[in-house]
Parts: structure tokens; sequence; C-alpha cells
């Protein structure tokens, strides 16, 4: 198939509506803009509907609304934007209802400023509403693999019956790529017995409720919601590892970062240093078991992140004490160099 060449904000509705998405609700916030703004082109065409809501609040509530009437249906933000959806997003994980979220990051903490950053990882990881839930994350690292994980996205919601989040960054939604729509996989999706689509007289209603008054009913349903967590943990993990059987240093890092660490891996690899790499591809389930694959030699890793450190937690987790963990990252939409990456690097490996 012939590729076309996009930017990614609006390589996100073209896949979205191919993986059958006819609803979009949202608001505009940069840098993400572009996307509503392709969605409210486009999704008429098909007989979607496109609603710019009057808030982050009340899109997410739309979104809850759509998904429970059993449509395919998506919202996107920034940060700040993201932040504002979290009540939803908890009833909406709560309720088990299907939907994809995308968040092209930007600066922060509070309204930040409008460049690329990576500082919704703790958001994104460790559920920014309240309560014991859980969102399937990813985060891509070039358009055309942002492209397959929300047409991919969508049947895992459906699957699992829960939010589904791409992590991508001002980078990823303002750069242009080639990009191609493959024929995709055909899954067999469960039947949506649960939505709510009028009874026509067959069945009972559904309710479809977050709220569970009696202790004990509340606690059975977050046991059920756990054991669903469990299988996604077992089935979805993704990763790309580079190199571990022999690095003297091996970097993690992941979306837009993954890329510019991967330059700083080949001036460091011209000069003789053997590097390698952990790329999480899902940020939850994070990929805790890619980390012992690394040889026993290798006694240091550099986390490499647009932000203050937030994925340093999960590696720590993973290596279990047998390496120890460094940080370089930049803030505030700066964005590290392959250059300093590498000087990082030798500086650890005893270079200059």
């Amino acid at each position: 198939m012939t590729k076309v060449l996009m930017k990614g904000n609006e390589a996100i509705g073209a896949a979205a509506i191919a993986a059958g998405c006819k609803y979009f609700f949202g608001y505009p916030i940069t840098p993400q803009s572009e996307l509503p703004e392709y969605m409210s082109r486009e999704l008429p065409k098909i007989g979607g509907v496109f609603l710019q809501s009057e808030s982050e609040v009340a899109a997410i509530n739309m979104v809850y609304g759509a998904s429970g009437a059993g449509a395919r249906v998506m919202t996107s933000s920034s940060s700040p934007g993201i932040s504002l959806k979290q009540e939803g997003i908890s009833y909406i994980a709560a309720a088990e209802l299907p939907c994809l979220i995308c968040n092209i990051m930007r600066g922060g903490p509070g309204l930040g400023g409008i460049q690329p950053s990576q500082t919704d990882y703790f958001q994104a990881t460790r559920g920014g509403g309240n309560g014991d839930y859980r969102l399937l994350a990813f985060a891509p690292a070039n358009i055309q693999e942002m492209v397959d994980l929300i047409i991919e996205g969508f049947d895992l919601a459906d699957i699992y019956r829960n939010p589904v989040m791409i992590c991508g960054d001002g980078m990823l939604g303002q750069m242009m790529e080639p990009v191609e729509f493959t024929n995709h996989t055909k899954r067999e999706l469960p039947e949506k017995t649960w939505a709510t689509t009028g009874t026509q007289g067959k069945r009972k209603p559904n309710i479809i409720n977050s709220l569970y008054l009696e202790a004990s009913i509340l606690e059975d349903h977050n046991k059920h919601l756990i054991e669903k967590y469990n299988k996604i943990k077992e089935n979805e993990v993704r990763v790309e590892t580079v190199g571990l059987e022999d690095a003297q240093l091996v970097f993690s890092a992941y979306g837009t970062t993954s890329r510019i660490v991967k330059s700083a891996m080949t001036m460091l690899q011209e000069e003789g240093y053997k590097v390698g790499l952990i790329r999480p591809i899902t940020i939850w389930p994070y990929p805790y078991d890619a980390f012992k694959k690394i040889n026993e030699k290798c006694k240091d890793i550099l986390v490499v992140e647009m932000n203050t450190g937030q994925m340093t937690d999960d590696v720590k987790i993973a290596v279990e004490g047998r390496q120890k963990v460094h940080f370089h990252g930049r803030q505030g939409g700066m964005i590290p160099s392959p250059e300093e990456i590498a000087q990082v690097a030798r500086e650890l490996l005893g270079g200059k």
C-alpha cells in the first residue's frame, strides 16, 4: 500500500476512522488541536459525529455515554486537559467501558508550556483519578507505530472493556512522517451485550454504573477488575530490546526520547562502546521481565526522559538492585540531544 505523508495529529484521526471510530468528543488545546480539526472535517463524511464540548470535563462524560451505548468513541487532549478528564476516566474504568484516549503531552506542571514533554507518565501508569484502576497505556515512538497502536487499541479496549490511552507528545503530534494504513489483523471481538441500546422487550434493562454502596459488593467488583488487569499484564506487554546480551550500559527510554537515544547509541557504538536499549511500548503494563535479560556484567542503566525521572521508579522495581539506575532528563519542553545523552553515558562508562 502507498505511504502517505501525514502530520502526527492528523494520522491519529485517520487511524481512528480506519478502526471504525465514528464519535469524537473533545476540546482544543495545543499541541493536539489538529486532531479535533481533522475529525471535525472527516467524521461527518462517514456519518459520524464530532462535537466540540464546552470543556474537557464535558467531553469525557460524553465519551462515557457514547461508549455505554456501544459506540466506538475517542477523545484527545494534552496534559492539563487530560488532568481535567481524570474523574471521568476513573468512572469509565469502573464501569468497564471501552474507549480510546489520546494524550499529546506538553510541559508542566500546571498549564506549563506547549512544547513536547513526557510529564504525564505517573498520570497514565498510576491512575490520575481516584480508586484502584488501570489503563492500558501505549507510548509509540513514531507516527507509524502510533497509527498501528491506535487501530489495535480500539480492539483491545473492546476485548478487555477498558479504556486505552495513547501517550504521545508534542513532537509526535506536530512532526510529519510517511505512514500506511495496512490491513490489520481482524480480531474476534465480544458482542456488547452490556450496552444500553434499548431492550426492545427482549431482555432486562442494562445498567451501567460505578457506584456500589455495599462495601462487600464494591470489594467483589474490585477483585473482578484485578483479575482483568492481571490478564492484561499476562497478554499485552510490548517492549523493544536491543543489545542486552553484551551491553556495558543499557538505556531505557520510550516514545520520542527513545529515538534520540538510538542516535546517541550509534555515536557510542562507533567509539567502541557496547550499549543496549529497553524501550517500553506499553508503559502499563510495564515490561519488567525485559530487564532480566540484561547480561550480568552490565552494572548501569541510564533512564532518559523528558521529565524529572518518572519512569525510574519502574526501572528500579524491574532491576531489583542488580544494576545501578541513573537518570538524565530535560524538563519544561526542552528536548535532549544525542550528544548530551552520549556524554552522560561516556562518563558512566569511564570515558571522557
